[in-house]
């Protein structure tokens, strides 16, 4: 598997994820500062010039909720996501496609501090109720969002909160504090972040 990957981006959920399943991959690193995902080389694989991106099997995908739902149905001895037909398959996708839906345009939306009307067209209804939502999923996570089964989308709503929390685009909520602690005690999100701290430095020189 080839993992067109760089450091700082949406790409470190794609790794995280990478290194809960387990299976071989090689990076493609691409040079943001250096414009590196504009390169036709780079749009051949995703048009949009956006990164992760990932090649399997014949296979390319983009877009990093669904990047990650593709890895655990492909590799479904990690136990990562709940077969079709499990009753929790549905909370499952519900999470999994939760934070790029609703989320991240949420705080996209509050960090520029604007307010689109009218408010019933956007998809995510609004900062406040998106937070209000969260919360009270993931404080009732016990440990994690589906219980005491850890799954893909606890590496996605674990990673936008992870992410939004250390630029202040999320409160640091205790639920969300708590929960992204235990969510760092897992083997595979110390080896991304050892992996990705190295490749910033490759970066930056």
């Amino acid at each position: 598997m080839k993992f067109y990957y760089s450091p700082g981006s949406r790409s470190s959920t794609v790794l995280w994820m990478l290194e809960e399943v387990g299976a071989p991959y090689d990076i493609e690193l691409i040079n943001l500062k250096a414009g590196a995902q504009r390169s036709p080389e780079y749009l051949a694989i995703n048009p949009m010039g956006k990164v992760p991106a990932i090649a399997h099997n014949g296979a390319v995908v983009t877009e990093t909720a669904a990047i990650c739902c593709y890895l655990a149905d492909a590799f479904p001895h990690a136990g990562l996501a709940p077969a079709i037909g499990d009753p929790l398959r549905g909370p499952y996708l519900k999470w999994l496609f939760y934070a790029p839906s609703c989320i991240e345009p949420a705080m996209i939306e509050n960090a520029a501090n604007i307010e689109l009307t009218p408010r019933g067209m956007t998809g995510w209804g609004s900062y406040d109720r998106v937070m209000a939502t969260l919360r009270g999923a993931v404080g009732k996570a016990s440990p994690y969002l589906l219980g005491e089964r850890f799954t893909t989308a606890d590496v996605v709503i674990g990673a936008t909160l992870r992410f939004g929390m250390s630029f202040k685009t999320i409160p640091e909520l205790p639920e969300f504090v708590a929960y992204a602690e235990r969510l760092e005690e897992r083997p595979a999100l110390q080896r991304q972040i050892a992996i990705e701290a190295d490749y910033a430095r490759q970066i930056t020189g």
